[in-house]
């Protein structure tokens, strides 16, 4: 079936779904094979409750010609749907991709733009071959502008989902120590994530650049950029006058104050780009400094819970060497007695346990936090001291957990 009956079909249609478990009435069914299911099987009970439409291409599940739309591959079929709508509209899209923080980056970018035009954004983390053509196809015919979040954990990742979403400007958050295994370490990494750089280039589109980042300055000299530098940075278009984190990120700039309620000095860059962004698209500074300020963050993403006498930093959604130290060195600068409790980090694979050491290694001089390490990486690769304790598995650590927690600030982090 051609893309543009397809597109036809789709536009009859309220939602796209590729989950009969969320199936809407009125929606387009897009069934998808995975290495343990094969959802042509349930294209039949997806019209049952109500899509209005059903792609497939196992033709064993074609019984209704009307209602069923036979493609050769419906993967295919919905990365070129996405591809196609995202044309017919036109709209600007950001895209962003990165080691750490591209969620929390997302959401910024997104309330601070929404404060003058009307947005879409990737919901939570559907950032993948999946996600991001499900994010276009949310796009509708009033969206203003468009961010779409990219995740990848190999080589020619990002390559295809700027073709499928033609994005007209890009930000890569950093180059850190994620998904190693799957990219072949640190050069992989950065190789992997600046295929958004070559995309960018290669069709004369922007980069959102932070001037500090060594790497995002070197590998953006040949292509259009609009920059943001804390270093007082003379060729910046955007200058960030002071950053403060206490353990709530403060930041000052042209005379502007914003108290925001994330926590950590790292996740200062990502308020950085978020105004800048917000800049470049003439959005006030006050309406800037009003998102960012009401921007509350969820997920277990730089969380603060109080509970009981505790204060309790959940950053548990995900963890890598790079995001791990980054908030070890925040946690550190905090005041007040102080506990950590640090989960094994997945996806290194060969440089597991090397990995594991270097952050034991780290905080063997911190002894004025208690440190308590969960995992079998961890484990493997303990050192002996009276701040540190190490546990297995997570019922290691409940049966035999510390008594009498209380009046401390706790740090949760962990893949």
């Amino acid at each position: 079936m051609r893309i543009e009956e397809l597109y036809q079909c789709f536009l009859q249609c309220d939602t796209v779904c590729t989950d009969t478990r969320k199936i809407s009435p009125n929606s387009l069914f897009i069934a998808l094979k995975g290495d343990n299911y094969n959802a042509n099987e349930f294209a039949q009970e997806a019209l049952n409750k109500g899509a209005l439409f059903v792609i497939i291409d196992d033709k064993k599940y074609y019984t209704d010609e009307n209602k069923m739309l036979l493609v050769n591959n419906s993967l295919q079929a919905l990365q070129e749907l996405a591809n196609y709508h995202r044309n017919q509209l036109g709209l600007p899209i950001i895209a962003l991709t990165g080691s750490n923080g591209k969620t929390t980056t997302k959401e910024l970018i997104n309330v601070v733009l929404s404060k003058k035009y009307k947005t879409i954004a990737t919901i939570g983390n559907l950032n993948n071959h999946i996600g991001v053509p499900l994010t276009l196809l949310s796009i509708k015919e009033d969206t203003d502008i468009a961010i779409v979040e990219m995740g990848a954990n190999h080589q020619k990742e990002i390559e295809s989902l700027c073709s499928i979403t033609e994005p007209d400007f890009g930000y890569i958050t950093n180059f850190g120590k994620a998904h190693l295994e799957g990219f072949g370490g640190i050069e992989g990494v950065i190789k992997g994530k600046s295929e958004m750089y070559t995309y960018l280039k290669t069709h004369n589109k922007t980069a959102f650049v932070n001037l500090d980042d060594s790497i995002q300055e070197e590998k953006t000299q040949h292509i259009n950029r609009y920059t943001f530098s804390t270093d007082n940075n003379k060729k910046a278009n955007i200058i960030i006058n002071k950053i403060e984190a206490n353990p709530f990120v403060k930041i000052k700039y042209n005379g502007i104050e914003i108290q925001s309620n994330l926590i950590g000095i790292y996740n200062s860059n990502n308020i950085n780009v978020a105004i800048s962004i917000g800049t470049y698209f003439n959005v006030s500074e006050q309406d800037i400094k009003q998102a960012i300020e009401n921007y509350i963050p969820a997920n277990n993403r730089s969380q603060l819970i109080e509970k009981g006498n505790n204060k309790i930093i959940l950053d548990a959604y995900n963890a890598n060497p790079s995001s791990m130290a980054a908030a070890i060195s925040n946690f550190q600068q905090l005041d007040g007695s102080k506990i950590a409790f640090l989960g094994d980090m997945f996806e290194l694979g060969e440089e597991s346990l090397t990995e594991h050491k270097k952050i034991i290694e780290s905080i063997l001089n911190h002894t004025s936090i208690n440190f308590y390490f969960i995992g079998k990486n961890f484990y493997s690769s303990k050192i002996e001291k009276e701040h540190i304790h190490y546990y297995t598995s997570f019922e290691d650590f409940v049966e035999n957990k510390p008594n009498g927690i209380n009046n401390n600030t706790i740090l949760i982090k962990g893949s």
